[in-house]
């Protein structure tokens, strides 16, 4: 796998980060892999797996007589992954270190599988025909990836308003597209897959009901606030405002001030068979 800036990193607060946000968007990915046909007994390949959250939830959904093998291509990932399950006793999941497009595995699976991992590839549709090789005929290919082109605030909330902005702005400067829901059809088309099927669910929030999304937000611009000064997408005027010890918590207050409802982005599932 290659991506063309890779600016979240692997640091301790990221990776508490994405655990967190797993909470959110975990239940979105495990309909996305139901309806895609995941399930008991399956034997699975997890692309990016991280710190193992979507190697757990596809481990739930194949039960004791299925395996995952989850691959990442950062060590440190792959190390935390595993610590994490073992202490879960998942003992039909397992890890390896590397990129998965390059590797030979010892079996065939039924299903490749991943989260927020074709939005950082320099080309998708290539990585994708590179996975295709370890499925058996009529294998699933199953993806969830992110669009943030939905985001918005009703009555309009500047600040939250502001940081979606901001962090749009800086994924798409560092090569990230952040609007997914209008690629991966040609990403699956592009790589030799059927069409398709594709489902969209968004988080939803309003007033003081609002704070486990805005907490997510919060966090993940103060991930990206480094980038965002590198590239000059925030002035140093600015920077006050994205404060990492108080920014969730104003967010918060002017989201319920305003009686706000806010839209996240939006969550997409797309999955197709060989």
């Amino acid at each position: 796998m290659s991506n063309p800036d890779y600016i979240l990193g692997h640091a301790d607060r990221e990776i508490e980060r994405l655990k967190a946000q797993n909470l959110l968007i975990g239940p979105f990915t495990r309909r996305f892999f139901q309806l895609a046909g995941i399930g008991a007994g399956m034997h699975l390949l997890d692309v990016g797996s991280g710190a193992g959250d979507v190697a757990i939830i596809a481990a739930e959904l194949v039960g004791p007589t299925g395996s995952v093998t989850g691959v990442d291509i950062a060590a440190d990932a792959v190390a935390l992954a595993q610590a994490r399950t073992a202490a879960l006793g998942l003992a039909h999941v397992s890890y390896r270190h590397g990129d998965p497009a390059d590797m030979t595995f010892d079996r065939t699976f039924d299903a490749v599988v991943g989260r927020y991992v074709l939005l950082f590839q320099a080309d998708a549709a290539a990585m994708l025909r590179g996975l295709t090789k370890h499925l058996h005929p009529g294998g699933v290919v199953a993806f969830h990836e992110p669009d943030w082109s939905f985001v918005r605030s009703t009555p309009p909330v500047p600040l939250y308003d502001r940081c979606c902005r901001r962090m749009i702005d800086t994924m798409e400067r560092a090569g990230t597209g952040m609007n997914m829901s209008a690629k991966l059809r040609q990403i699956f088309v592009g790589a030799g897959l059927a069409s398709p099927a594709m489902r969209m669910e968004a988080i939803i929030r309003g007033g003081e009901d609002a704070g486990d999304w805005l907490a997510a937000v919060a966090e993940f611009a103060i991930t990206l606030l480094p980038a965002m000064e590198r590239l000059s997408v925030i002035a140093a005027a600015d920077t006050a405002e994205m404060a990492a010890d108080t920014l969730a918590d104003r967010l918060c207050r002017a989201v319920a001030a305003a009686n706000s409802v806010v839209v996240g982005r939006a969550e997409i599932g797309a999955w197709s068979r060989l």
